[in-house]
């Protein structure tokens, strides 16, 4: 696709070369389409880029005992570990401690959203220099299409879409994709499957701040995403992400 209208292919080289071959500070540290194969060492090697957990306080009372036998239960690949705690013993900061110790991707599934949000929000006072992202499901109304068979009747699908929330889906698929330090809080909406990493990078545009892009060219890569320019501000424009504008440049 790009190949069509970037005769020179220079872009092209630089975001293909291999970390080998290529200096990181003339590339995108963040460049999605090579996070899979490691690329941008200094900001995808989960030894360099580390979870660090902000707190004032420190493990107290049974905390560093139950922080220290999880650890190892995990390490030693033991399936199910369970914490028990009443509630505002500080079962939260346990398992933060847990997941900067371990320094792995982590999933938290709760079973409601506003229990999801809550954690959210603590596990992003925790983690601030980290990628916490919230995944739950998109719908504040859904109702499924059905056929009623003693009436003829069919009814259709009905549903209200979370414009907010499907954004926040949206950034924690492209935090897994680009970075190791992620926390995903989930309902039960994460065991759905998602498309693979790689058809979402499929559909994405490389640019970074201090990149050097012509805009025509910028232009027809956002029309290949099927984006579609108006003359309107971007603010007046509700439930559609799908639309640019430009100001300062004539079209030909």
């Amino acid at each position: 696709m790009v190949g069509e209208w970037d005769d020179e292919g220079a872009f092209e080289l630089v975001a293909d070369r291999d970390v080998g071959d290529s200096d990181l500070l003339e590339r995108d540290p963040f460049d999605i389409s090579k996070a899979l194969e490691g690329a941008a060492l200094e900001h995808l090697s989960p030894d360099v880029k580390r979870f660090v957990l902000h707190s004032d306080f420190e493990p107290a009372g049974d905390q560093p005992k139950a922080i220290e036998k999880l650890i190892s239960q995990l390490e030693k690949q033991q399936s199910r570990c369970v914490l028990l705690g009443v509630t505002g013993s500080g079962k939260t900061f346990a398992m933060a401690k847990v997941i900067e110790n371990l320094n792995i991707p982590t999933l938290i599934i709760s079973h409601n959203k506003t229990l999801a949000r809550q954690l959210h929000h603590e596990m992003v006072g925790y983690f601030p220099q980290n990628a916490v992202e919230y995944f739950v499901s998109h719908y504040d109304y859904y109702q499924p299409e059905a056929y009623l068979a003693k009436r003829d009747l069919y009814i259709d699908k009905e549903l209200s879409i979370n414009e907010r929330i499907e954004q926040e889906r949206f950034a924690a698929v492209a935090s897994l994709v680009t970075r190791p330090d992620c926390v995903v809080v989930s309902s039960v909406s994460c065991i759905y499957g998602l498309n693979p990493p790689e058809t979402f990078l499929e559909y994405h545009i490389r640019c970074h701040v201090g990149q050097q892009i012509e805009t025509r060219d910028l232009l027809k890569e956002l029309i290949a995403l099927q984006y579609q320019r108006i003359s309107s501000d971007l603010s007046t424009i509700f439930g559609c992400r799908v639309v640019m504008t430009l100001s300062g440049f004539a079209s030909a």
